[in-house]
């Protein structure tokens, strides 16, 4: 009555908080989810989703076939990584989210890479800043650029980088504008906000060199959630943001744009892995993909060495 196939789908069903969401995971349409659904739903003569709005609960049988789904999945795709390792192969469904930028620049490449190395591993990547919105069981590993706010027991944390996060603005704002020498400066700057994984972003925190925490509640004239957009209006000129070491990196040194309060630290938005259950974790085409991240980030590529006659302020900050 049931084959891997009709898990699967239901497995992504009830990881989906809406029919349209499970869609769009599955790259089908909205019709042809609920057609797949009441069919398999006739087959097992049970109700497995309750549909309300525009959300979905699973009844207790779906319940039931959601978990016994996963764990009959997880053994069969065991066996399989089991049986391909016997060979030297890495085969398998790989599903990784990562940032929008970050993803764009710096992992797309390695699944480039990953997948002409090991052709028979399928893999999904999804970009979004939104990661706490998509259900981990939806990934088998993501990429984190920053601090995470809540611990979660059910994932584990790799590092992967170091990146700083860092005050900056072009020489055009600095030119109009006389550079803060405080924090408290900032409030009477244009500044520039990127909203992101839904934090308070008005609100900017540096250490000061003896170790105390100076918090500034700054006024944006402009703000996007794309980083990209950002940048840009950066680099036009327009206000003073605060990005991440690896997107300001090459503008700092070509002196596009220029670093400012040096001697406060803003708090550091390191780069990490965060791998799904224990089962998934383990799998060879994931230890081998978080192998070839850390592969691609040794050296940093925002942070190359000097040349022999590089100036002093040449190197990224």
């Amino acid at each position: 009555m049931l084959d891997t196939d009709d898990l699967r789908f239901f497995v992504a069903v009830a990881a989906s908080p809406s029919l349209a969401a499970a869609a769009r995971s599955l790259n089908v349409s909205p019709p042809a989810v609920t057609q797949r659904l009441r069919s398999l739903e006739k087959r097992l003569r049970v109700h497995l989703v309750d549909r309300s709005g525009r959300g979905l609960t699973l009844t207790d049988e779906g319940e039931l076939l959601a978990e016994r789904g996963r764990d009959l999945l997880g053994a069969f795709d065991d066996l399989a990584d089991a049986l391909a390792e016997r060979v030297g192969a890495v085969t398998g469904h790989l599903r990784v989210v990562a940032p929008l930028g970050f993803g764009r620049r710096y992992v797309a490449p390695v699944v480039t890479a990953f997948r002409l190395r090991h052709p028979g591993v399928r893999i999904d990547l999804l970009l979004s800043d939104r990661l706490g919105r998509i259900p981990s069981e939806t990934w088998d590993l993501a990429i984190h650029v920053g601090e995470i706010r809540e611990a979660t027991p059910s994932l584990t944390v790799r590092a992967l980088a170091p990146n700083d996060r860092i005050l900056c603005a072009a020489p055009a704002y600095l030119a109009r504008h006389p550079a803060p020498r405080v924090p408290a400066d900032l409030r009477d700057h244009t500044c520039i906000a990127l909203r992101e994984n839904d934090e308070d972003v008005t609100l900017w925190r540096f250490r000061a060199a003896d170790g105390a925490e100076v918090r500034v509640r700054v006024d944006a004239g402009l703000v996007s959630n794309d980083g990209d957009v950002v940048r840009g209006w950066a680099l036009a000129g327009l206000g003073v943001i605060v990005r991440s070491e690896w997107d300001v990196a090459d503008d700092l040194r070509a002196g596009r744009l220029a670093r400012l309060l040096e001697g406060y630290a803003l708090p550091s938005a390191p780069v990490v892995a965060l791998l799904g259950s224990e089962r998934r974790s383990r799998a060879a085409r994931t230890e081998r993909f978080l192998e070839a991240l850390r592969r691609s980030f040794d050296p940093l590529p925002w942070r190359p060495p000097p040349g022999p006659g590089a100036a002093a302020g040449d190197a990224a900050p």
